[in-house]
């Protein structure tokens, strides 16, 4: 993921990554992006559904859905982690977003596991979108959450950070290598902790021993930080985060 390209017909420009998600996207001059956070989580189908519809009603065009965050029971394999991206692929290139020839998807998207109150099945948490906006409007973004591996380098357990290790030493590292990821795809975007307004952070391991440290001493709390007791979506892997930079955020 070294460049950034433009994806016209959302209004909204992406850093390339893997074919499931992209590493994130930032709206283009002329739009913004907006949040929704479902009120109760909703299973996939029923959640691009309900995405469809709300796109439909203020009149913007479905490839304008730019991220999404999910929910999914427990950790995938690497081979079950691959197997449910291709589905969810489906319908992002129904929509004309994802192509399936090139592989290029534009989405942003997180997707972890609740340590309580999981789905029974993957399904959407809240999802964003772009809108137009005039041109001095508060700059937009949103990075796809990471967490302590590389990606786009094959099977994720070759690369992960202190792999097999939850100590607090470990798990310090862990942080650090994804907020160096986080601070990475800023920059691609035109950003930095600066810009950000919320900051997401996904484990079920203590924060607490690198908060001050490291989340808090490199600018990415400066609106607080939310921690989600949840996992990564692939087995192994222990700590994720993302970040966002959105003016408007609503609840369906």
């Amino acid at each position: 993921m070294t460049d950034v390209r433009r994806f016209e017909p959302g209004g909204y420009r992406t850093i390339p990554g893997v074919f499931q998600y992209s590493g994130g996207v930032a709206a283009e001059p002329g739009f913004a992006i907006e949040r929704v956070t479902f009120r109760r989580q909703v299973p996939l189908a029923e959640g691009f559904a309900r995405v469809e519809a709300h796109l439909t009603s203020i009149g913007r065009p479905l490839t304008a859905f730019c991220a999404c965050e999910l929910r999914s029971p427990g950790q995938f394999s690497e081979a079950g982690f691959i197997a449910f991206n291709q589905h969810y692929c489906e319908t992002l290139a129904k929509w004309g977003i994802y192509d399936a020839a090139t592989k290029f998807n534009p989405v942003a998207r997180s997707n972890v596991c609740p340590l309580i109150g999981a789905p029974a099945a993957p399904g959407f948490y809240a999802f964003s979108y772009t809108v137009p906006a005039p041109r001095e409007a508060m700059a937009t973004f949103v990075n796809s959450g990471s967490g302590e591996a590389p990606e786009g380098k094959g099977a994720y357990g070759n690369h992960i950070v202190r792999r097999g290790e939850t100590s607090p030493d470990a798990m310090a590292d862990k942080a650090r290598a994804v907020l160096g990821e986080m601070e990475r795809r800023m920059r691609l975007l035109g950003f930095d902790w600066s810009g950000t307004t919320a900051t997401q952070v996904y484990t079920v391991h203590d924060i607490h021993g690198f908060l001050g440290s490291e989340v808090v001493a490199r600018g990415a709390a400066r609106n607080g930080v939310t921690w989600h007791l949840a996992r990564p979506p692939v087995v192994e892997l222990e700590y994720e985060m993302d970040c966002r930079a959105i003016a408007i955020e609503r609840v369906l």
